[in-house]
């Protein structure tokens, strides 16, 4: 093994498992692999190590990398540092192929530089030691972690001393890597799925927005020319215009869905409470909406309100959207000919709402899967009436948002219930 003051040292595990480790090491390292399993994130392991390894470690500063685009490009996701400014942060991207990092990685084996001086002399292009001179920095010490011989990530321990590093410290961190490396797959790996969900959720919403107006310039254009305002048509072209314009409708509202879906997954969706007359500012104009469907669909509709309902403290563009995506529910799940029941009421310091339709219904088992995101019940007769499954789900969100129950009920066949409730404040 090379000694400890050469400017560059591999360390391979067959030198090191002979050194002797004191009793306050081992009581440390103890705690350590006790206790850092339970880290929620990234950020939690590595200051958890970062504070609990000074006692053993020499280390200014702690940093994690990871290798992404096949292997291809190494990112330095989190740093800690004791001191500023950092020239070495966190986001610092560089090439990997072919580079000493990727040795390191590859080959399972801890590196140390005791004098980053002198390797900067003989590796005068290596960007990030010229970094970490900026920062004072002399020595440092970069440990693979790897899980069951899978690779995870590099761990770069520095200090601003000279020969900082030894077998000793090589020693200390690797009888706690296993289940450190452990804590960081899992962490890294539920960090990732959370970033692709993010990245899903802003181009969800990006083309949801841009979808949207061109489909209503074309909902408008298809409606002026079936209403005759640009001149007479055949009743055949009346007719391809009208299930044209009906298609669009079907997409504006799948991409409106998909915007408010984005916007509640983003966390950019904010409540916006204001008293509201449930009947007057909510109901009102719901019905207004299906009125066209029920009308087509012959559908008999009923509502039933407490007299003197108290006034609501809601979001009103919220449960409107609960509203419309409950009642239109209602008119697409109905048989032709059938009826679609609403009732309002008050007790207690909460406002309920119930929608009761005839209609195909749905089974107990599929009953729990309704209000999940992008669900659809797979019965034949469900299957044929078009959604996005996200109506329920976003339905769901809201009434959550205030303080709220969802629940639905159906006798399979017969008829299918939905119904909130919220706080009147």
């Amino acid at each position: 093994m090379s000694d400890s003051r050469e400017t560059l040292v591999y360390y391979r595990d067959n030198g090191i498992q002979k050194e002797s480790i004191s009793e306050k090491e081992k009581q440390v390292l103890d705690f350590i692999n006790q206790k850092i399993a339970a880290g929620n994130s990234l950020e939690e392991i590595l200051h958890f190590y970062f504070h609990q390894m000074q006692h053993l470690i020499p280390a200014d500063r702690i940093g994690i990398a990871f290798f992404e685009e096949n292997g291809s490009r190494m990112v330095l996701y989190h740093v800690i540092t004791g001191y500023s400014p950092v020239y070495l942060d966190s986001g610092y991207t560089a090439d990997s192929r072919g580079s000493s990092l990727e040795q390191v990685f590859s080959s399972e084996t801890p590196r140390v530089i005791n004098d980053l001086e002198a390797y900067y002399l003989e590796h005068p292009l290596s960007e990030s030691t010229q970094l970490l001179l900026k920062e004072n920095i002399m020595s440092s010490m970069t440990c693979p972690l790897r899980v069951e011989k899978r690779p995870v990530g590099l761990l770069f321990f520095s200090s601003k001393n000279k020969s900082a590093y030894s077998s000793h410290d090589i020693m200390l961190h690797l009888a706690v890597s296993e289940r450190l490396s452990q804590a960081v797959e899992k962490a890294w790996t539920i960090n990732r799925m959370a970033q692709s969900m993010s990245s899903y959720m802003e181009m969800l919403g990006f083309v949801s927005h841009e979808l949207k107006s061109p489909l209503d310039s074309i909902i408008t254009l298809g409606t002026t020319m079936v209403q005759g305002y640009m001149g007479e048509l055949s009743e055949k072209h009346r007719d391809y215009i009208d299930r044209m314009v009906k298609k669009a409708q079907y997409l504006r509202d799948m991409a409106a869905e998909y915007l408010t879906l984005s916007r509640f997954e983003s966390s950019a969706m904010e409540l916006k409470k204001e008293k509201t007359d449930f009947n007057a500012d909510i109901l009102r104009e719901s019905l207004e909406i299906i009125q066209p469907q029920l009308e087509e669909k012959k559908i008999t509709l009923t509502t039933a309100a407490d007299p003197g309902l108290p006034v609501i403290a809601c979001d009103r563009m919220l449960m409107k959207i609960v509203v419309n995506n409950l009642l239109s529910n209602a008119v697409k799940y109905s048989n032709t000919s059938g009826s679609v029941d609403i009732t309002c009421s008050a007790a207690e310091n909460t406002f309920m709402f119930t929608v009761r339709n005839t209609g195909p219904g749905f089974s107990p088992d599929q009953k729990y899967r309704l209000f999940k995101k992008f669900s659809r019940l797979e019965s034949k007769e469900l299957m044929k009436r078009k959604g996005s499954g996200i109506g329920l789900y976003t339905s769901w969100k809201i009434i959550q948002f205030h303080n709220g129950r969802i629940r639905a009920d159906s006798d399979e066949g017969q008829w299918a219930e939905f119904s909130f409730e919220i706080p009147l404040s």
